[in-house]
């Protein structure tokens, strides 16, 4: 009981919510406040779900030719048609969404450690570190990316690993850049003099507090190259250096579907490219909605 005779509650219900309480709350009202973020999310879950379990569900085998049925229209027995081996179209969109996902998260994830932790290395201590990271990533962006893709793949062998290395490097300039502006900007900032004073050595400052500063515009880069990462795997394919047929990839079935669509048979080549467009679609819309979840900033 106070002076005032009004009760204190104990410290223990005064902060009734919890950490993981706050966090989804923030994370439902980012998803609910925009509706486009909303369907980018959507969207981004129907995809997961697809590469996760599509190929489990799919209503034929995305390999198995059936010449009679070749080259048939949309209809309810096939939902996208068939192409020209009789193989139905729907089956081999829906198992394709795993290895082009795969690929672009791979590459992805691969060229986040790697550009990412250059760049904040090269912002946060400057000097040689900064010069040797720098020429490197001038090295990458004298050549064209895509033809360089080309010829990384060209060298090692068209296998999926070497289409996630090739994929990685030429968005390595990318991470590096956009990390190294923002350590560069953050490096004397009041915050890091602070961790500074309080005994943090070099390497925990720049972990544990210039990395989760610079995640909301890292995190923004991440959605963009997710869908330049599918569109470089599927362009590698289109032109015959990506994955190798008879797989199931959305490059591939454009390309094979191409010189159909003269003849009348649209279907072959639209469907794969429509679910390669809607794609890259979500992920450029999902770049804010991410920034918006992981900014501490904009928690509420």
């Amino acid at each position: 009981m106070s002076e005032a005779g009004a009760v204190v509650p104990p410290a223990a219900e005064v902060s009734s919510k919890r950490p993981s309480d706050s966090i989804l709350g923030h994370a439902r009202y980012v998803m609910t406040e925009n509706p486009v973020t909303g369907m980018s999310f959507g969207l981004f879950a129907i995809i997961v779900l697809c590469a996760v379990i599509g190929p489990y569900v799919v209503p034929y085998d995305p390999l198995a030719s059936d010449t009679a049925a070749a080259l048939q229209p949309p209809s309810l027995r096939h939902l996208f048609g068939t192409d020209l081996l009789g193989r139905d179209i729907f089956s081999r969109v829906i198992a394709a969404t795993r290895l082009d996902f795969g690929i672009a998260l791979a590459s992805v994830a691969l060229v986040f450690v790697m550009g990412g932790f250059a760049g904040i290395s090269a912002g946060f201590f400057g000097g040689w570190t900064d010069r040797i990271v720098g020429r490197i990533s001038d090295t990458i962006m004298a050549f064209p990316l895509f033809v360089l893709a080309m010829g990384i793949v060209a060298a090692l062998g068209n296998t999926v690993t070497n289409i996630v290395i090739a994929t990685a490097i030429i968005n390595f300039p990318l991470y590096v850049r956009v990390a190294r502006a923002e350590a560069n900007v953050r490096r004397n900032a009041g915050f890091v003099q602070a961790a500074r004073l309080s005994g943090n050595g070099e390497l925990r400052i720049l972990l544990w507090h210039i990395l989760p500063n610079i995640m909301p515009i890292m995190m923004v880069q991440v959605s963009l190259t997710m869908g330049y990462a599918i569109l470089n795997a599927a362009g590698l394919s289109f032109i015959g250096l990506g994955v190798k047929p008879p797989t199931p990839e959305w490059g591939i079935m454009v390309a094979e579907g191409a010189t159909n669509i003269i003849s009348g048979e649209w279907w072959v080549a639209f469907f794969p490219g429509l679910a390669l467009m809607i794609a890259v679609f979500c992920f450029n819309l999902l770049g804010d909605g991410l920034r918006d979840l992981v900014d501490p900033q904009r928690r509420t």
